[in-house]
């Protein structure tokens, strides 16, 4: 009775073991099916890429890559890539700029590796600044000139300036004062696309945020429609960026690119800008342009720095750059900010330029409304 007990007990533990299992396969086959799929590789989203480094790279990484040696040599896509810019392109043939690329990608990553443990401090940029074969020699007008304008990435904490604290608070008090600024829950910035040297103007330009980090920034050409519509929009989690004129045409970024999003859309809060960075250190006093500058700079996640410049005088922030790391050097991105009004008690830059290696965008406001409902779906890129 006893036995015929344990059999029943034991044979009903493997049944609910069974079914569990059962249950916890079909669920794992279900979450496999629905998950989505991993991310390609440069090696595996394009033809030839040959460099270990840039080929493990996300698309995005790569194409910021791309433009890391663009503009350390001096050159633009045409000079490796025959037809580039044009309607009979070739990104695949090995031209013999490529193969020298190659072998300088490999030496740089040699001579961090064995010279510095690994830390990035040799770039492209360290030997070639804009040119296609470095110089080797001073200019003695350059010698007897004022000192380099070149800025080093890495701020250094200075003595006897404020400190990065003290910077922040006094650009939350500029702005319109930590309680005010607690109250701004979404925004909607629109106005019109100035254009670069001519080019790229006439558009209707449009920012979304609402916080804590959504953010769309979409260009419209109503008037010219073969010129589609431009965006970079982050969701919170994730982000895309839509250039009908681009490389790829739209894409969803995975890497640096998305790191840098997510700081834009944070920092479109100014409550919130002491939590957006850690590490913060401030560094001597600049300048920008006829403006003397405070130096405040950050760390972001995986290897990304920002260093914001704000404005002696006023508090005000007009520049932010963001560096993301890549295996030739650190990709800049860089923001200006302008013509500060009062809208409802908050300042807002009316005059904003967004700058990249392969671009720039400038932009005036004509109006901002606050605290206004905004679609999730505003901050997604649409189904193709």
């Amino acid at each position: 009775m006893k036995l015929a007990k344990s059999r029943t007990l034991a044979l009903g533990a493997m049944a609910v073991l069974w079914i569990s299992g059962a249950v916890w396969m079909n669920r794992a086959a279900a979450q496999s099916a629905n998950a989505p799929a991993k991310p390609k590789t440069a090696a595996e989203a394009f033809k030839n890429v040959k460099t270990t480094a840039l080929g493990a790279l996300g698309v995005d990484d790569f194409i910021g890559t791309m433009g890391v040696i663009s503009a350390d040599l001096g050159f633009d896509c045409a000079d490796c890539h025959p037809g580039a810019g044009s309607d009979k392109f070739d990104w695949v043939v090995d031209t013999p700029r490529k193969v020298t690329a190659r072998k300088m990608i490999d030496m740089v990553a040699m001579i961090n590796k064995t010279s510095f443990n690994g830390v990035q401090r040799v770039t492209c940029f360290t030997c070639h600044h804009g040119h296609d074969l470095p110089t080797s020699t001073i200019a003695l007008d350059t010698l007897y000139s004022p000192p380099n304008e070149e800025r080093g990435d890495v701020v250094t904490p200075a003595e006897g300036v404020p400190s990065a604290t003290q910077i922040l608070d006094k650009y939350i008090a500029a702005v319109g004062g930590a309680q005010k600024l607690a109250t701004l829950t979404s925004f909607i910035a629109t106005g019109t696309s100035v254009g670069y040297e001519g080019l790229g103007g006439g558009g209707s330009f449009q920012i979304l945020a609402k916080a804590p980090n959504m953010k769309a920034v979409i260009i419209d050409f109503k008037d010219h429609p073969e010129r589609g519509t431009s965006a970079r929009l982050f969701d919170g989690r994730s982000g895309w960026i839509k250039s009908p004129r681009g490389l790829l045409g739209q894409y969803e970024v995975l890497g640096a690119e998305l790191d840098g999003q997510r700081l834009d859309a944070q920092l479109a809060f100014p409550g919130q800008i002491k939590t957006a960075l850690t590490g913060w250190r401030s560094g001597s006093p600049d300048t920008i342009g006829d403006r003397e500058v405070d130096v405040v700079q950050g760390n972001g996640p995986r290897g990304m720095i920002a260093t914001l410049y704000f404005d002696k005088q006023t508090g005000l922030l007009v520049r932010l750059v963001r560096l993301s790391p890549s295996p030739i050097g650190r990709v800049p991105t860089q923001s200006d900010f302008a013509d500060y009004r009062d809208v409802g008690g908050i300042k807002f830059p009316f005059e904003y330029t967004f700058s990249w290696l392969d671009g720039r965008d400038r932009f005036k406001l004509t109006d901002v409304k606050v605290n206004v409902p905004i679609e999730a779906s505003k901050f997604t890129l649409p189904a193709k």
